[in-house]
């Protein structure tokens, strides 16, 4: 396993608190690459990816852009312009409402309940490999270390 000096290809000893922080970067980047590569042959985005699984969680009842937003891995993500794609793509449908036309009401449709199948599978044997060094015992550890963190 390579430090992450090595990593960095630097001489100087990088102090703790400042190596915990890289480490959660070039980790962070290294997950998001990995994920993106699983998602490129769907063209899908991880941003749009997790807009799916947001509106399938949802158990077809309609959501708004801001129960979207909340529920976001990236919250720095516009909801309104991944929906768009999502709705070009076919994934999701965006009706106003009679009632209260500044609200929107968006579901996933069937065809984007059905990448999403085609995906988990795919999703599910790529974070299993990817924990697969470490023990169960490690990675309640990892999650109690990142949540305390955040």
């Amino acid at each position: 396993m390579k430090e992450l000096e090595d990593v960095l290809k630097t001489n100087h000893r990088i102090p703790l608190h400042k190596k915990a922080i890289l480490n959660v970067f070039i980790t962070y980047n290294g997950l998001r690459d990995a994920m993106q590569n699983i998602l490129k042959p769907f063209d899908l985005s991880v941003e749009q990816f997790n807009v799916l699984r947001i509106l399938r969680g949802a158990k077809s009842k309609p959501v708004s852009l801001n129960y979207i937003q909340e529920r976001m891995v990236s919250k720095m993500s516009n909801t309104t312009r991944l929906v768009d794609k999502l709705i070009l793509k076919g994934y999701v449908e965006r009706f106003v409402c009679e009632k209260n036309r500044r609200k929107v009401d968006i579901y996933i449709t069937r065809t984007g309940l059905d990448v999403l199948e085609q995906l988990d599978t795919v999703v599910d044997d790529s974070e299993y490999r990817i924990t697969s060094n470490l023990s169960d015992q490690e990675l309640e550890q990892l999650n109690l270390l990142l949540n305390k963190l955040r």
